[in-house]
């Protein structure tokens, strides 16, 4: 037997009589239809138009809750992450918070960015390995919240130094195992050893160098970029 309600006894019996408005009502269109189906609607398909509705009314709320211009920074720093070998949600909610005028929760995060909560957690714990945000304490509340670093010669730095650790430290170990082992094996041949020890000497000179300018003062490094190719001016030529 198909069990059938009224369908106005349905919405006035749980206090919904707000939300179907035939003018401004979000539901006034299940309204209209069940209108033209005689007043009638099953118990499931009523609930299956609410979700998709009420679904539907919530992406749109989440889509005007960022301006255009932050929205669309948003989206393309996922877009660039992806490009970087980051996770396009990692990327956006970086972005996200690093726009962002307060502290923001979890919840709040995925909410506005229409993320799975579950996604938004692991990104965060992400963001928060690269030291790229940091939780901070709230009064009244006692949810996690959390904020990006937002100076960005900072930002920079601790993207670069993660970076290196990644990608670069693990590439010199293995080229100075390489060229040791094959110092040390006479069927390779001179050339061979010779491309390992180059590769091997230019990579360690750039991370000499990258450690070298972490040292620096930010001030010095800002006046070296400002000076760009005319800081070659002050560094001897060696006449022949």
């Amino acid at each position: 037997m198909r069990c059938v309600l009224p369908a106005y006894q349905i919405f006035w019996n749980h206090g919904l009589q707000h939300l179907f408005s035939s003018s401004t009502g979000v539901f006034a269109a299940p309204v209209a239809l069940m209108r033209s189906a005689g007043g009638i609607l099953t118990g499931s398909e009523l609930l299956s138009y609410i979700s998709v509705m009420t679904e539907n009314t919530d992406i749109q709320k989440n889509q005007l809750l960022l301006p255009p211009a932050v929205e669309d920074f948003v989206l393309k720093w996922g877009d660039m992450g992806g490009v970087w070998g980051v996770n396009r949600s990692v990327a956006q909610i970086h972005a996200l918070l690093y726009l962002a005028s307060a502290p923001m929760t979890a919840e709040g995060i995925a909410e506005t960015l229409s993320i799975a909560r579950s996604n938004v957690s692991n990104s965060l714990k992400e963001l928060l390995a690269w030291n790229l945000i940091r939780r901070v304490p709230v009064r009244g509340d006692r949810r996690d919240h959390f904020e990006a670093e937002t100076d960005i010669w900072e930002v920079v730095t601790r993207i670069a130094v993660g970076r290196k650790a990644r990608e670069i430290d693990p590439v010199i170990a293995v080229l100075r195992s390489c060229a040791q082992s094959a110092a040390k094996d006479a069927r390779v041949t001179p050339h061979a050893r010779a491309r390992l020890n180059e590769m091997l000497e230019f990579t360690s000179s750039v991370d000499r160098w990258f450690q070298q300018m972490l040292s620096l003062p930010r001030s010095t490094l800002k006046a070296m970029l400002k000076l760009g190719s005319r800081i070659s001016t002050f560094i001897p030529v060696r006449r022949t």
